[in-house]
């Protein structure tokens, strides 16, 4: 094939110089301007990412239409230009083929095959037409005005554009798979229950940790204003956490918990309310306030309604067995786990995610932290339920954690009685290649190196001497075991309905 392509004898040369003299013998006229401004616009593929940028601009499936269509023509033009061109040396059309005020000048001194500007408009235009049809329907024409204007003004010969044509629709066909869409996340489920009414924070007990912060007395205050009957504690930096929220749950005339501060906070104070019997009203007062989001109180007016009418539901607790220390000389410590935990890289990317965030996006800031982070990591070996493995990631979410992939944000149900086990492994050959190109493609959650599934207890122990584990951002060195499990339906929360 490579030797016929190169001297372009028999058929294929008939064929190809029969269809440019019936192209030659078209009248001139105002056609011949707009296929050479077409052709011109669309070399190095200016006129497709114009067309990507305005559809970047309308979200949702017609902006994952445009990146899917840019994947696709970056690959098309990867294997024309450093692949195809390369291998097949072709001679382009001769001013003689066509009329001298048709012809292109100064004439590509690549090799005629295949066709790129062909393999790009038809990759794009497929691409995108996967993702979105209709954008793909009014996109089709002008590509295929691209890869004609490419023998009109003698560019190319008919049998380029065909090839190159063949190779876009394959460029789109193989990258359908990567950046995939999301299936949308399951609809919010709560089990309502009710808890004590607290008009005005009547009852109500509110333990404030800010970490020490120079605003714990502004918060206080402000807190106040909001419930002027309730009964509000400022933890001061050297005093117990734990201890301070269990006094706060111990006064008398305590019918409901409140809590103000970051994630671990919270864990401690929902173990209390649950010791105590009481209701937890969660407060968004920290960083992330994962629990406050899933319990549907982003804000301190929603907290307000569903305290005031005694609206709540039930959530899972998760129960974390650590032992730390030497052999001889074991620690053991119990918590209590609301959101998640984890060991290995997990704790960087999402630091990294979160720097990154506020300029790039909540997914490209994905991407990108996750690029860096597994570029110079190194993966754990870990004994996961018996099962020796080598880890990248190990995370642990309390419930069934959307998306289903690497980036987990949204958890629909709080009352699930599972643990949501996701492994990023390194168990496979060309482990590192084989996850950054999962990062790349956007397929990290069907790459045969992602695991996922769901237990209502899990084991994990380190493979070597000790490892590292966060638990509900609280981090902790030196755990030589740590077991997981469901506390069903333990914490009543308040929750608008």
């Amino acid at each position: 094939m490579r030797s016929v392509l190169r001297k372009a004898p028999g058929r294929l040369a008939g064929l190809d110089r029969k269809l440019v003299r019936a192209v030659s013998a078209f009248p001139g006229g105002g056609h011949d301007d707009f296929f050479r401004r077409l052709s011109a616009a669309a070399t190095k593929g200016k006129l497709w990412f114009g067309f990507a940028a305005l559809m970047a601009l309308v979200p949702g499936r017609t902006r994952r239409a445009a990146l899917h269509g840019l994947i696709a023509q970056g690959l098309a033009s990867a294997i024309t230009n450093l692949g195809f061109k390369t291998l097949l040396p072709r001679a382009r059309p001769l001013p003689e083929h066509l009329p001298a005020f048709r012809f292109v000048h100064p004439q590509p001194t690549s090799s005629s095959m295949p066709s790129g500007h062909s393999a790009s408009a038809v990759a794009f235009a497929l691409g995108a037409g996967l993702v979105r049809p209709a954008v793909g329907a009014a996109l089709a024409p002008i590509a295929a005005g691209v890869a004609y204007s490419r023998v009109h003004t003698g560019a190319h010969w008919p049998s380029d554009v065909l090839f190159g044509s063949a190779i876009g629709a394959g460029a789109a066909l193989v990258t359908r798979k990567w950046w995939p869409v999301r299936p949308p996340f399951p609809d919010v489920r709560r089990s309502a229950v009710k808890a004590a009414e607290l008009p005005d924070g009547e009852g109500l007990g509110i333990a404030v940790n800010t970490l020490g912060g120079s605003y714990a007395a502004e918060t206080a205050a402000a807190l106040q204003k909001v419930f002027p009957n309730a009964y509000i504690k400022e933890i001061a930096p050297a005093e117990s956490v734990a201890e301070a929220i269990s006094g706060v749950a111990g006064r008398p005339g305590i019918r409901a918990l409140g809590i103000w501060g970051g994630d671990g906070t919270v864990g401690t104070a929902a173990a209390t309310a649950v010791e105590h019997a009481l209701p937890l009203l969660v407060l968004p007062g920290g960083t992330l306030n994962h629990f406050a989001r899933d319990a549907g109180i982003p804000n301190l007016t929603a907290a307000v309604e569903a305290a005031s009418s005694g609206q709540a539901a039930r959530a899972d607790l998760g129960l974390v067995a650590v032992e730390r220390g030497l052999p001889d000389s074991p620690e053991l410590l119990h918590l209590t786990m609301l959101n998640t935990a984890s060991i290995g890289l997990y704790p960087d990317l999402v630091r990294r995610r979160e720097l990154l965030q506020p300029a790039l996006g909540k997914p490209l800031a994905g991407v990108v932290a996750m690029f860096r982070t597994f570029a110079v990591g190194k993966p754990s070996t870990l004994i996961v339920d018996g099962v020796r493995h080598k880890l990248w990631i190990l995370y642990i979410g309390r419930g069934r954690y959307y998306p289903r992939d690497h980036a987990p944000l949204v958890r629909p149900v709080l009352d699930d009685g599972v643990f949501d086990l996701r492994m990023i492994t390194a168990d496979e050959s060309f482990a590192r290649l084989r996850l950054l190109w999962s990062v790349v493609t956007g397929t990290v959650a069907t790459s045969r190196i992602t695991h996922l599934s769901e237990s209502r207890s899990i084991r994990v122990e380190p493979g070597d001497a000790t490892m590292v584990l966060a638990v509900d951002g609280e981090v902790m060195p030196g755990v030589r075991s740590v077991d997981f499990s469901v506390l069903p339906g333990a914490l009543a929360y308040y929750s608008p309905s």
